[in-house]
């Protein structure tokens, strides 16, 4: 696939996976305050567009991570992507859950995971990376070595970074937030003098002063 970073920005406005509100900001669970939405599980309603997607997640993991044995989805929004990849690749996979089951057989991971395995971990996206890391710290101690992350998008913020670089996990995205949002302005669906406002958001979600600047 050519260029997949614009490619899958392009896919994701076009079934309006991507939402953008620099007037009436969105609030995360976090309590952060966002011009920009992103819910890739449309995604999988979408044909072409989920063809695009788990064919540039298995070509991004061919070309990264050859060395690949599994891969292990993150609970919830991840399962769907590492199973179809799974497929096209030939690969097991499994998933890892937020947390133990309380009953049964009490797995945190389903699947088959062997010690020293090499794992894959696939994601939706990522913003501060805390969940994606947690899903990491549970396949290191079941002994599985964890060559990386793949994810369709990121937003590429300063704290997901550090905490990524930290726990010495690589992250290869198919679409980044800058990216998606110069496609944006391209297509109209925001104006292009948003663009700063977006990118002062990303720099620094903390600071809210980019909700009313104007241009």
């Amino acid at each position: 696939m050519d260029n997949i970073p614009q490619t899958i920005a392009k896919d994701l406005l076009k079934i309006k996976a991507v939402f953008f509100r620099p007037e009436e900001p969105f609030t995360w669970a976090s309590g952060i305050k966002s011009p920009v939405y992103c819910d890739n599980r449309l995604t999988l309603t979408a044909p072409e567009v989920r063809n695009d997607v788990e064919n540039a997640l298995a070509e991004t993991i061919r070309r990264e991570y050859p060395d690949a044995q599994v891969l292990m989805g993150t609970s919830t929004a991840g399962i769907a992507h590492a199973a179809i990849t799974g497929h096209i690749l030939g690969l097991p996979m499994g998933y890892v859950r937020s947390g133990s089951k309380d009953h049964g057989r009490q797995n945190q991971i389903e699947g088959r995971l062997e010690p020293g395995q090499k794992v894959v971990v696939v994601e939706d996206l990522i913003s501060t990376a805390g969940s994606v890391l947690e899903v990491v710290g549970v396949l290191r101690e079941a002994g599985a070595e964890v060559l990386g992350i793949v994810s369709i998008f990121t937003y590429g913020m300063k704290k997901g970074l550090q905490r990524l670089a930290e726990a010495h996990v690589r992250n290869i995205s198919l679409t980044d937030f800058d990216t998606i949002a110069r496609a944006a302005a391209e297509e109209r669906y925001i104006k292009s003098e948003d663009i700063a406002r977006l990118i002062a958001f990303r720099d620094n979600p903390s600071d809210e002063s980019w909700i009313g600047r104007k241009g």
